[in-house]
């Protein structure tokens, strides 16, 4: 069993072409022992969105603070505090943060989209 509190794991801005007001704190890894998946913490800055992209693996989403817009393809998706998302492989996707408060959400991946 390993026990990790947020406080133990700073998030970090991400610095990705296409990405703006975004940080990440890996909060479960492959370093913590996980043998198949990796939890990490995103936050969103108000205004700010991760790039539009897409990859062979899932995306598991819960949110837990504020309000955002999940875009894949032309379809926009609003969400909310205790909401799941799941991405597909291959869906090409962003989350925006539309609100005037951060955007908070875990985000559940294989360890191969651990990066």
């Amino acid at each position: 069993m390993k026990h990790i509190r947020k406080t133990d794991r700073a998030p970090a801005p991400i610095a990705v072409e296409g990405a703006s007001g975004v940080s990440k704190a890996g909060l479960i890894a492959e370093a913590d022992g996980a043998p198949t998946a990796a939890m990490r913490l995103f936050e969103l800055a108000p205004g700010g969105n991760t790039p539009f992209h897409a990859h062979d693996w899932e995306h598991v989403i819960y949110a837990l603070d504020g309000r955002g817009t999940v875009v894949t393809g032309d379809v926009r998706t609003e969400f909310g505090p205790g909401d799941a998302i799941l991405v597909e492989p291959s869906e090409e996707h962003n989350f925006v943060n539309e609100g005037e408060e951060p955007l908070r959400f875990l985000c559940v991946v294989p360890l191969r989209g651990d990066a």
